[in-house]
């Protein structure tokens, strides 16, 4: 081969905190995203212990009264909105546009701000246990409960505020999303061969966008009850609390489907690999997404069946609840079909993600029986419903969640994670898990009632709750291992070749971790195994062609970037401008003082962020 004449791109690798602070690069936005969950995890498995523990006996006193409120309602938004949203926004960050061969995401910049937004929103929400109290009216925020009467100090102030900053941050990682898996795929990669957690992640993201205003219009019309005298809520004053049900909801449930759905993408792309296999129905599991993400839409109410609707209501929404099991049940039988007859390795992915197959049946099988309406009459706001959702989004979301982090460890850090320790985290995990949340089913039908901080001894729950105590401990285990084979790893892991798991899709194709441009060349896609095709399809070596490249024998030339590329330059001003909206609401709960400071910010971050080229010119006029 000639030699070729090949200019380096444009690329910005500065190390330190300013390197990391002013980053727009998809693979270092996704690693804050994923660091910064897992900050907000120990918080919120911190919270879920105490509360475990003050359970864990009757007329217990470790967390009595309006402590063991705020510490149950901040670890519900803090698990929903802090952690497994995030960390899914994280691995899509750091993984599809690798998968689909794009070198960054389509706005590099409203990227970082979306970062910055939820970390500094994260922070914001989480100060409130120092600024007057945290708040303490459930992670749904119920009216009247949340009206000035019933809640006069600033916690709910703070979780209206804090949930509009994050509500920033999803909008624009979805606006983002939207953009790079349509307009940014590899040429021939069609939609009906695009990766499945690409698929789940762009249902996801138009869910986020028509969801999210509808809990934004419900926090604002909260905000002004409590402040300007409104009375949106207030039945008192001739108000509507079902209004805010109706508000919430439209949007919690869609939102169940925006924590599972990626997950449920995570699963369909590790199963195949580790079942040596295609994934079984392809189309079916790719369209029952889109159908998920559509009935989602029609489900909200059953969340009411309790208060009241009348019965026609009632009987749509429980059919509609009932009818998404079925795009779900093809989702289940075509990883079950993946695995069956397949040269399975039973390694930790896959050990994470089959649970998550078994685990998320028996939340949806709880969810069937709350879908009939007179079912649900009897275990709403029992710890039925508790068992139930625990199953469907840490027995499913957070399975699949640790399934992807060791699946795509060692592309981000070029190194294994140790599979022993991850075979003593997984059998932590699975058995703590389900001694936590299994107990909960009985304890529900025994008539416990969710969100007590306290109970007579005498009922018949002491053991239950004793037992769902250790399990919690146990599962928290689990974790503390998982976090020391991350460290260990980091320092003294195996290191990871490009392709470690003989994998399927484009990010198998770069070093790991990928260069900051990821592809040298953008690889063209003939089918929806491109690597795998690439490495054994009419391949005439014994070895797959990628292990050929990468020997030494490489073509003089072969690795260098193909002109043009144009990486965007680091920006301080996506974190200024999120600083000064944190500032902002920090004015309008504590001190007015802060507020005039954000707004300058603000004005400041958007000016420069308007006029600093996303592009400078390179030395020399190139």
């Amino acid at each position: 081969m000639a030699s070729q004449t090949v200019t380096m791109p444009r690329v910005y690798e500065e190390r330190g905190l300013l390197a990391w602070l002013t980053t727009v690069d998809h693979k270092r936005i996704g690693i804050l995203y994923i660091l910064g969950a897992g900050f907000f995890a120990l918080i919120g498995g911190l919270e879920a212990l105490l509360i475990r523990t003050q359970l864990a006996a009757p007329n217990n006193q470790v967390l009595v009264g309006e402590a063991y409120n705020q510490v149950l309602t901040m670890h519900g938004t803090t698990m929903v909105f802090l952690v497994v949203m995030p960390v899914l926004a994280g691995l899509g960050n750091y993984v599809i546009p690798l998968m689909i061969g794009a070198r960054d995401m389509a706005y590099p910049r409203l990227n970082a701000f979306g970062v910055w937004m939820f970390l500094l929103g994260g922070l914001f929400l989480n100060l409130s246990f120092l600024l007057g109290g945290a708040p303490d009216a459930g992670w749904f925020g119920y009216a009247p409960l949340t009206v000035k009467t019933f809640s006069r100090g600033t916690g709910i102030d703070f979780w209206i505020l804090g949930l509009q900053l994050l509500g920033i941050s999803s909008i624009t990682s979805s606006i983002n999303f939207v953009s790079t898996i349509l307009l940014l795929r590899a040429p021939g990669l069609s939609l009906n061969r695009l990766p499945l957690f690409a698929w789940t992640t762009l249902v996801t993201a138009f869910l986020i966008l028509f969801a999210m205003p509808s809990i934004s219009a419900a926090l604002f019309l909260l905000f002004l009850d409590r402040h300007l005298g409104t009375h949106f809520f207030n039945p008192a004053a001739g108000g509507d609390p079902l209004l805010w049900q109706h508000l919430f909801w439209f949007f919690g449930h869609p939102e169940v489907y925006i924590m599972i759905l990626p997950a449920m993408g995570i699963v369909s792309e590790i199963l195949p690999v580790f079942s040596r296999k295609p994934l079984f129905g392809y189309t079916a599991v790719a369209y029952s997404s889109v159908a998920i993400g559509f009935i989602g839409f029609t489900v909200w109410a059953h969340h009411m069946f309790a208060v009241g609707l009348p019965d026609v209501v009632n009987a749509f929404f429980s059919a509609a609840s009932m009818l998404v099991a079925v795009p779900t049940a093809i989702k289940v039988f075509n990883w079950i079909a993946t695995i069956w007859g397949g040269a399975v390795r039973y390694q930790t992915p896959f050990l994470f993600a089959a649970a998550f197959v078994a685990l998320f049946v028996i939340g949806g099988l709880s969810g069937l029986f709350l879908a009939a309406v007179p079912v649900d009459w009897q275990v709403t706001d029992t710890y039925f419903v508790v068992a139930h959702f625990h199953y469907t989004l840490f027995g499913g979301s957070m399975f699949a969640i640790v399934a992807g982090i060791y699946y795509w460890f060692p592309k981000i850090t070029g190194r294994f994670l140790d599979e022993r320790l991850g075979r003593w985290h997984f059998a932590l995990q699975f058995i703590g898990f389900n001694m936590a949340f299994f107990p909960m089913h009985f304890l529900g039908l025994a008539g416990m009632p969710r969100r007590i901080y306290t109970y007579a001894p005498g009922l018949g729950w002491e053991g239950l709750n004793l037992l769902a105590t250790v399990g919690a401990f146990i599962l928290a285990l689990g974790f503390v291992v998982f976090f020391v084979n991350v460290v260990r790893s980091l320092a003294v892991g195996t290191p990871a070749p490009a392709d470690p798991w003989d994998g399927h899709t484009l990010e198998w194709l770069t070093s790991s971790p990928p260069p900051p441009y990821n592809f040298a060349h953008i690889p063209v896609v003939r089918s929806r195994r491109p690597v795998w095709d690439l490495k054994y399809t009419g391949n005439p070596h014994a070895r797959p062609v990628v292990e050929i490249i990468e020997g030494d024998n490489r073509k003089e030339g072969e690795d260098a970037p193909e002109e043009p590329i144009h990486l965007p330059a680091p920006s301080i001003w996506p974190l200024v401008i999120a600083a000064g909206l944190t500032l902002f609401a920090l004015g309008l709960v504590t001190h007015w003082i802060f507020a005039p400071f954000g707004v300058l910010l603000f004005a400041l971050g958007i000016a420069r962020w308007a006029t600093q080229p996303l592009f400078p010119e390179a030395p020399g006029g190139h």
